[in-house]
């Protein structure tokens, strides 16, 4: 964050009053703050600080009916049109699993709320927005014109919070599992015999804090017959062809708090300046080309059989988006998803972080 004087609620509010067209997230990082610090300013103008109870949230929201669930990161933006249905609460985890929302999420990430207001001419857009200690967006629901107003409005009156101040403590961010750690000592021998006794993707990721190394230098790591480097245009490439063959995918979106899974075919993508889009009907994905730094396809063993993933890494080696064949618990790999991560086109591999 700018280390420069932050600027007083009455010059944020301002200043969104003279950038009207100008997206929150830019906006505040014009303004040397915040995501959180800028739409805190609005409270008791357009804004209501919300608890950040999560449980209490999505066990609620599902009575709201149709709405939009927001999901990003740094470099993509996951949007889904749906129901918030078969929530499963929990105090470390907690989970949507509807057939269009489907959620990982890690309350203890939560830290603040809001529920927003905005005028768009004759029309309002309301939304509820999360954020982590830094400020940054963790998840957020916008309502849609089929969306049930009465129940929005007495789940927010639920959740609304005594503190009504228009400014927000920002804290740094917490340790990232996803860092990349300097001082690597797991051998490659111990990773691999680690890697080829998997029977479960979710147990990777135990296995990764289980050896202190980070996604992307276990992939660097692993060897060529579980881990291979596609080209940077791979993702493109495999959407035009899982678009042209109706191929159903599941496409992962995350940060720290949150993450969204979209499962099913795309149809529309539309690449627009560094932007590749896919605009579907209740799907929406945005994401930043030139933030591409290493696309891997990855292969991993479960008791049905191995499974094969795009995984895409930023510069800071963080997962941007991560892709799958659309598949169910007990079911074997789509052929169709396998042969296509087979076949992207491959570059050298780096050498091993």
């Amino acid at each position: 964050m700018d280390q420069r004087v932050k600027p007083a609620p009455h010059e944020i509010r301002r200043a969104r009053a003279d950038n009207p067209k100008m997206r929150e997230r830019d906006l505040a990082a014009q303004l040397g703050i915040s995501e959180a610090e800028l739409v805190a300013a609005h409270c008791g103008d357009g804004a209501v600080r919300v608890e950040p109870r999560v449980n209490d949230l999505l066990t609620g929201l599902e009575a709201v009916g149709e709405v939009m669930a927001l999901t990003r990161n740094e470099s993509a933006v996951h949007e889904k049109i749906g129901v918030y249905d078969k929530v499963v609460t929990g105090n470390h985890n907690a989970m949507v699993l509807g057939e269009n929302i489907d959620l990982r999420i890690f309350p203890k990430v939560w830290a603040h709320g809001f529920a927003v207001e905005k005028r768009d001419g004759a029309d309002i857009r309301r939304s509820l927005q999360f954020f982590d200690t830094a400020g940054e967006a963790v998840h957020k629901v916008h309502l849609r014109p089929a969306s049930n107003l009465y129940i929005y409005q007495k789940l927010v009156a639920g959740l609304e919070s005594p503190n009504q101040e228009p400014t927000v403590a920002i804290s740094a961010g917490a340790a990232d599992d996803e860092a990349e750690t300097a001082d690597n000592s797991a051998s490659v021998d111990d990773l691999r015999d680690r890697w080829s006794q998997l029977t479960d993707v979710h147990q990777f990721f135990g296995m990764l804090k289980t050896l202190k190394i980070s996604r992307r230098q276990a992939v660097r790591m692993v060897g060529q017959d579980f881990a291979w480097l596609v080209d940077k245009d791979a993702v493109s490439a495999m959407f035009a062809h899982a678009a042209a063959g109706a191929m159903p995918i599941m496409c992962f979106v995350g940060n720290r708090g949150c993450i969204q899974i979209h499962s099913g075919p795309v149809a529309s993508i539309k690449p627009m300046g560094p932007w590749l889009n896919v605009l579907d009907k209740t799907f929406h994905l945005h994401l930043r080309t030139d933030h591409i730094d290493e696309v891997w396809a990855v292969r991993k063993p479960t008791k049905d059989g191995h499974v094969t993933s795009l995984e895409v890494y930023g510069a800071d080696g963080k997962m941007i988006i991560q892709f799958f064949g659309k598949r169910h618990e007990g079911e074997s790999e789509r052929e169709d998803w396998r042969f296509l991560a087979e076949n992207l086109p491959r570059i050298p591999s780096p050498t091993a972080a």
